[in-house]
């Protein structure tokens, strides 16, 4: 089941993927949890959503554009974390939130707290499992940072822009200065790897060269 909160783009996505039910909610705001629960409990959660990182200079920034990722990222895997112990999710149900390579490299300056947001959800990850452990729960809590931007995607193309903006480059002379670029399909076998393998620990990363236990 496929959760946002564009309609018309899940009514687009469900038509060119059958047999995938959809489901709409803001899944930030505190109730989505349990409404996207009760529609289909998970084997496995990714949670794979957040705002595009702020585009300027820290001195430029306010602090709701500062904060933008730790009000929506941070805040769906606070959410869904929190609801997938309370609940609880069946046991043996994986739960994988998609952070960034920023969290373990700190990121562009002119990305606001993204990194920071991102490298909190690692966190969450590991506090989550504590929990789990802590109640015999017998849920998994990851999280997963690709390493690199990826043009082609959408938010890949709107951070290469920034970047290229601020380092005053052009767009392709800040891809051809990427090495060990992972593709969205390496980062899907990845999720696909977490969800049905034992891995050990709590964070990784994927990169051209594979999947591997992040820092």
């Amino acid at each position: 089941m496929a959760v946002a909160r564009g309609e018309p783009a899940l009514a687009q996505f469900a038509w060119e993927t059958p047999g995938v039910k959809t489901f709409a909610v803001d899944a930030t705001v505190e109730s989505a949890p349990d409404e996207v629960f009760a529609a289909l409990e998970p084997d496995a959660l990714v949670i794979c959503a957040g705002a595009l990182a702020p585009s300027a200079p820290l001195y430029e920034q306010n602090w709701k554009a500062f904060s933008a990722n730790w009000e929506t990222d941070v805040k769906i895997s606070f959410l869904f974390c929190k609801a997938a112990l309370r609940r609880p999710l069946k046991p043996g149900a994986r739960i994988i939130l998609i952070s960034s390579g920023a969290a373990l490299t700190g990121g562009p300056p002119n990305s606001g707290g993204y990194a920071g947001a991102k490298r909190m959800q690692m966190f969450l990850a590991g506090y989550s499992q504590k929990g789990s452990d802590r109640l015999g729960l017998d849920l998994r809590f990851m999280a997963l940072a690709p390493m690199r931007i990826m043009p082609g995607t959408g938010v890949g193309d709107a951070g290469i822009e920034s970047i290229s903006a601020y380092m005053g480059i052009r767009p392709m002379e800040f891809i051809a200065g990427m090495l060990d670029m992972q593709t969205p399909a390496e980062v899907g076998r990845a999720v696909v790897a977490l969800a049905t393998q034992k891995p050990q620990g709590c964070s990784f990363a994927v990169s051209g060269s594979g999947l591997a236990p992040a820092g």
